[in-house]
């Protein structure tokens, strides 16, 4: 793992030294979209709306808009910001664990002594331990500040990100209770259900079904060689490689479609709907359909490759 961000634990004078760590990861399997027509990759790009420039992210800023006015934030600006400079997960108080309402919590982050001596550190980790406490620390991490559950998990500390307490949404319907009677009979049945079911909960025996049967069918479809060439799906002209990987923008695509329909009326094998006596015979891909008559969407098969 690569640390993430690397400060201290301050509470009173002591001084933990410490790494952060992502303690969790997504184990989907990535998926890209793609033209249904060819197989063709969707890309996106940042475009300026005022010089329709695509802008690299080096040259962009954050702003906030009030409704009429729009305030631009620079890297300095916010880099300028007290809490955004600051290395300290600092303690604010001990507080029972289980008044920590789990709603309210975000992102899980390991904590890794970060000095020689990890005196601090296993002192700490103990007193949480001994006095079955939970330490709520205020911290600042990726230009956001944060409230956090300072815990243990296992042998180490685990910093657990805390939403703010007006990022948490009422329930904006009645309380369900209301008006209903719930009879002796139907709350003992209703205890015998869960007794029934009951067990201690061991993660592991779960499993993100989905994602096995989507590597199932990926893997089946990779077998029985239903495929796409990746060169050709990313570049209907003969590879990324050709263009070096570049995302045509939408003048380019204009261009290059003119250039292609000129292209196909200057050649003297080129036949139109009149020619060849063929009423509604289906137009180049290049040409533009009217404004007022819209092409009919038509799939063209893409390319499989077939393999032994």
């Amino acid at each position: 793992m690569r640390a993430i961000w690397t400060g201290a634990i301050t509470f009173g004078l002591v001084n933990v030294p410490v790494k952060v760590y992502s303690a969790t990861e997504d184990h989907d399997i990535p998926l890209h979209q793609v033209h249904d027509a060819d197989g063709g990759r969707i890309r996106y790009q940042r475009t300026c709306e005022i010089c329709g420039e695509v802008v690299d992210y080096s040259h962009i800023d954050k702003a906030f808009v009030d409704g009429e006015r729009t305030v631009v934030l620079t890297d300095d600006d916010l880099k300028s910001l007290p809490e955004e400079k600051s290395r300290e997960i600092d303690v604010v108080e001990f507080v029972p664990s289980d008044q920590i309402d789990p709603i309210m919590f975000d992102k899980s982050y390991y904590l890794e002594p970060a000095s020689k001596s990890t005196k601090s550190y296993a002192l700490l980790k103990q007193t949480l331990e001994k006095t079955e406490r939970t330490a709520i620390v205020h911290f600042a991490l990726r230009q956001k500040t944060r409230l956090g559950a300072l815990r243990v998990h296992g042998d180490v500390l685990v910093l657990q990100a805390l939403l703010w307490e007006d990022e948490v949404r009422e329930a904006s319907f009645p309380a369900l209770d209301d008006g209903v009677t719930i009879s002796d009979r139907e709350m003992t049945m209703s205890e015998a259900l869960v007794t029934s079911f009951e067990s201690d909960f061991t993660p592991e025996k779960y499993h993100d079904d989905y994602q096995v049967q989507l590597k199932e069918l990926i893997d089946r479809k990779l077998e029985q060689g239903d495929t796409l060439d990746t060169e050709t799906a990313a570049d209907g002209e003969g590879g990324e490689s050709d263009r070096g990987g570049e995302v045509l923008d939408l003048m380019e695509a204009l261009r290059r479609s003119v250039e292609r329909s000129r292209a196909g009326a200057d050649a003297p094998a080129a036949a139109t709907a009149e020619d060849s006596g063929t009423e509604g015979s289906e137009a180049p891909d290049s040409a533009a359909p009217a404004a007022d008559a819209p092409a009919a969407k038509k799939k063209t098969p893409a390319k499989r490759k077939k393999t032994a």
